[in-house]
């Protein structure tokens, strides 16, 4: 429950700086219009292409789960805002009320456990369409639904709560640092070094796996400011 409650915390937190305090009315504070579903199913469909699905093309490559599994915790992030935005609009609380109610799904507890298993590649991209389904659909959000299929995914990414919380954090500090150094104006470097900025920040939080947000924050910092020398 409380590494639910931190990673909604923060991704409020998130989507005030980046969009402003009103980000929940579906308006950023430059009066562009945010569409959590259209980012859902968009990044669903990124990362499909983790897996070698083109059946007439890379027939024996294996499935890159590391890509995989950040592509999987872009999409939380999406479900997360989605779900926030969801409840203050339909006046069913705040984040907390939010995290308690995340918290008491039936396959939140299949989540909570050290299993770091792979499922077949068929049945993952199924799972990712299943989501894709929810939320491209024009109709009424079922949001618990939506939630307890990202849960399945989950699992069946090799993923845990734990581990799920901890690349959440080290995606939310590089997301945080893409904005503070020209994510939006086009002036930020994605690549560094020959690896994409994601890449990066997952090998950090391997070789250090007690690293403060703060301490991740600065050592992306002492990267990028190398290439920019």
């Amino acid at each position: 429950m409380d590494k639910i409650l931190l990673m909604l915390q923060l991704q409020n937190q998130l989507n005030e700086a980046t969009n402003g305090y009103k980000w929940t009315d579906g308006i950023t504070k430059n009066g562009k219009t945010i569409n959590w579903r259209r980012c859902i199913y968009m990044e669903c469909a990124e990362m499909v292409d983790s897996f070698s699905w083109k059946h007439w093309k890379s027939l024996d490559k294996e499935p890159d789960w590391d890509n995989h599994q950040i592509e999987v915790v872009d999409v939380w992030h999406f479900i997360m805002s989605l779900a926030i935005e969801e409840y203050s609009k339909n006046l069913r609380g705040g984040v907390e009320d939010l995290g308690i109610s995340i918290a008491q799904y039936l396959n939140f507890d299949a989540i909570d456990t050290n299993k770091e298993n792979f499922a077949k590649q068929e049945d993952v991209i199924e799972q990712v369409e299943n989501i894709i389904r929810l939320s491209i659909n024009d109709g009424e959000l079922n949001l618990e639904i939506l939630i307890a299929d990202f849960f399945n995914l989950v699992i069946m990414s090799g993923l845990n709560l734990d581990t799920l919380y901890k690349l959440y954090i080290g995606k939310n500090v590089l997301n945080q640092f893409r904005q503070d150094h020209g994510y939006k104006d086009g002036t930020y470097i994605k690549i560094w070094n020959g690896e994409e900025d994601n890449v990066v920040m997952k090998r950090v939080w391997e070789d250090d796996s007690n690293i403060k947000p703060d301490n991740l924050y600065k050592e992306l910092a002492k990267v990028y400011l190398s290439l920019k020398a």
